[in-house]
């Protein structure tokens, strides 16, 4: 291009000033029409340009305004990790570990069954049980719902990779409850569960949110306030595909207190070991102050299962179960006491002041009253009994004998002075009472008088008489300990994450039994002869370097005829069918100076003496091994 020529934008050719030509009008309406398009093409975009910002600042501006901010701002919920659970020694029962979990954010949700399809593809959920529960979620208003817990590896990089198409869902990373031995203390530890739409309507659970986990059994429920934690958040910036760009603010949340437990490990260890296959209960308490040591109840059942979410047909299963093993026995099973009763007929006897140490009473096998024979356990009798004896032996004829001495109501007096009749105290589960039975109580339940026969049957544990085997541990501690009812207490203490004492309970007297030293003295001395005389009834509760005091007691379920009948009719009948008494053993050792009181209950098992005092034995000796000193062996 020569310079006198300059070239315009558009490809037209313009003389130079210096060359004093024109430009041909030819060529200047080619200019004009094609300056004119192009103006004509600028006002058009401009004028969409204008209308497009007039419709975004006018007509969708506040929408739009709301949805930018919503879109950069994330509130970011931070659950905080729950309290842990130790045995007296420190040792860790239940702790927690991380769990990568999967939410659906409802707001950034669009199409819920195209979500719902989705996901059940890659996870190989149901779809329409997902699609129902989003849809709910959001109709009830909720910002987040829970879509699926304990995400595997696989899962989680299924999720990952297909994330652009999941509009809404995220994973984050959530506690989890761990228990660490497997099924050990099981109704003690309790388990959790999801909080319910119930729940989340009680003030008391206002720091719970939907997906949430609460405590529903034992110590999980029971202490719900000190494990659970204060939860946290953080503000975060995103970007519209929900990746994170920032932080702008945060509360870290605060850890849950540690309760520590009273229970000895290797007493519930050995308490459990005893009952496997077998169902009932065994209560181990230190006398000297109420504290728990062994709480076992079989059958038991799986926390874990539980806290994923059991399916309809596992619930119908364990709820249909009929060893019930979802029952805590020791402080829900309802029992006749059996012979372990005789402990407080021979305390009510010698307080009230019918019999002493050293009344005769003749046993010949069995006893009249009005038109009804009662049978010792004995069929030849026991001869000339005293106390001492009575006890050492069992004796029903002595004890028929002390209950007609007594009546029904100064016996009801002294069960309920022992505690039986209500609850222990023990703040773990909703206690059942038992039963105490006196005149009143019997007119206004069956609007019948009580007869002597029905108070023979109580004196000997049976009749209307029922405990459970925490209320005879309770009785067993306050004859080891010279006559006082110690609340139970499963809790040793509890403490913050940095060491800070929150609770610590001190020994609660519940009541005294107002007994003298002297009726204590007699009775511990007929109990130490149960286990350790020759004639005694609890001779497999013996240890060779321990004196144990005990008593046994054998619950009939059904009459003694009614169990002869199906014995000679069933071929089948064995020890452990449901015709089968019920064993009882209750003992504490060391007999001078007592650290142990134990209970032991198998249900349908037969004789207490041979059923359930080899048990009794051990969880003693599992509870004072560690205390006995070490004999050097020689090399």
């Amino acid at each position: 291009m020569s310079d006198p020529e300059k070239q315009n934008l558009w490809g037209f050719k313009f003389l130079g000033a210096s060359s004093g030509g024109t430009m041909p009008p030819e060529e200047q309406e080619r200019v004009r029409r094609n300056f004119s398009g192009v103006t004509l093409i600028v006002i058009v975009l401009f004028t969409l340009l204008f209308l497009r910002l007039w419709s975004l600042q006018l007509v969708q501006g506040e929408d739009l305004r709301l949805r930018s901010e919503h879109n950069r701002i994330r509130l970011q919920d931070l659950p905080p990790w729950r309290g842990m659970i130790l045995d007296q020694r420190g040792q860790v029962l239940v702790a927690n570990r991380p769990s990568y979990e999967m939410v659906a954010v409802l707001e950034d949700v669009g199409d819920i069954p195209v979500l719902a399809r989705r996901l059940a593809g890659l996870l190989k959920l149901d779809q329409k049980q997902l699609a129902a529960q989003l849809e709910s979620a959001r109709v009830a208003g909720l910002y987040q719902v829970r879509v699926r817990g304990d995400l595997t590896w696989e899962e989680l990089a299924q999720v990952a990779t297909y994330q652009p198409e999941l509009p809404g869902v995220l994973v984050q990373i959530q506690p989890k409850r761990e228990y660490r031995q497997k099924g050990q203390a099981a109704h003690v530890l309790g388990y959790l569960g999801e909080v319910s739409a119930a729940q989340l309507k009680n003030d008391k659970l206002a720091n719970y949110k939907s997906g949430d986990y609460v405590g529903r059994y034992g110590i999980e429920l029971a202490w719900d306030k000190y494990l659970r934690g204060a939860r946290g958040f953080r503000r975060i910036e995103v970007d519209a595909y929900g990746r994170e760009l920032g932080q702008m603010e945060s509360v870290f949340p605060t850890p849950g207190a540690n309760v520590w437990l009273t229970l000895n490990d290797r007493m519930q260890k050995e308490a459990e070991a005893c009952l496997e296959g077998k169902m009932g209960a065994i209560v181990a308490l230190d006398p000297r102050s109420g504290k728990v040591l062994a709480l076992a109840s079989s059958p038991t059942f799986s926390q874990e299962a539980f806290e994923r979410g059991l399916t309809p047909q596992e619930w119908q299963k364990i709820s249909q179960d009929k060893t019930h093993p979802l029952e805590n026995r020791p402080l829900r099973g309802q029992y006749p006491p059996g012979s372990t009763f005789k402990i407080i007929m021979a305390v009510a006897g010698l307080e009230e002041k019918v019999i002493t140490p050293d009344t005769i009473i003749q046993c010949s096998g069995s006893l009249v009253s009005g038109d009804h024979t009662f049978n010792c356990w004995s069929k030849h009798g026991h001869g000339r009994v005293n106390l001492h004896k009575a006890l050492v032996e069992s004796c029903d004829v002595y004890f028929y004998t002390v209950g007609k001495k007594l009546g029904i109501d100064r016996i009801a007096k002294w069960a309920r002075r022992f505690g039986l009749g209500q609850p222990s105290g023990l703040n773990l589960d909703k206690e059942m009472t038992g039963l105490v039975a006196s005149s009143e109580w019997k007119k206004a339940r069956f609007k019948q008088p009580w007869h002597e026969g029905e108070t023979m049957s109580v004196a000997i544990g049976q009749g209307y008489n029922l405990a459970t085997p925490i209320q005879m541990a309770m009785v067993t501690a306050a004859i080891a300990n010279g006559g006082i009812i110690y609340e139970p207490q499963l809790v040793a203490k509890v403490e913050s994450p940095a060491g800070e004492i929150l609770f610590q309970p001190q020994p609660v007297v519940k009541s005294r039994l107002g007994a003298s030293p002297a009726t204590i003295a007699e009775v511990q001395k007929g109990l130490e002869g149960v286990v350790e005389e020759e004639k005694g009834t609890g001779r497999e509760a013996h240890l060779a370097q321990v004196q144990v005091a005990g008593k046994t007691g054998t619950a009939q379920v059904v009459a003694a005829e009614k169990l002869d009948r199906e014995k000679k009719g069933s071929k089948e009948v064995k020890v452990g069918n449901r015709f089968e008494n019920h064993a009882w053993f209750v003992a504490y050792a060391p007999a001078d100076n007592p650290k142990v009181a134990v209970a032991v209950l198998v249900e349908h098992a037969g004789h207490g003496g041979s059923a359930a005092g080899p048990l009794a034995r051990r969880v003693i000796e599992a509870g004072l091994a560690e205390n006995r000193p070490q004999v050097a062996k020689s090399d």
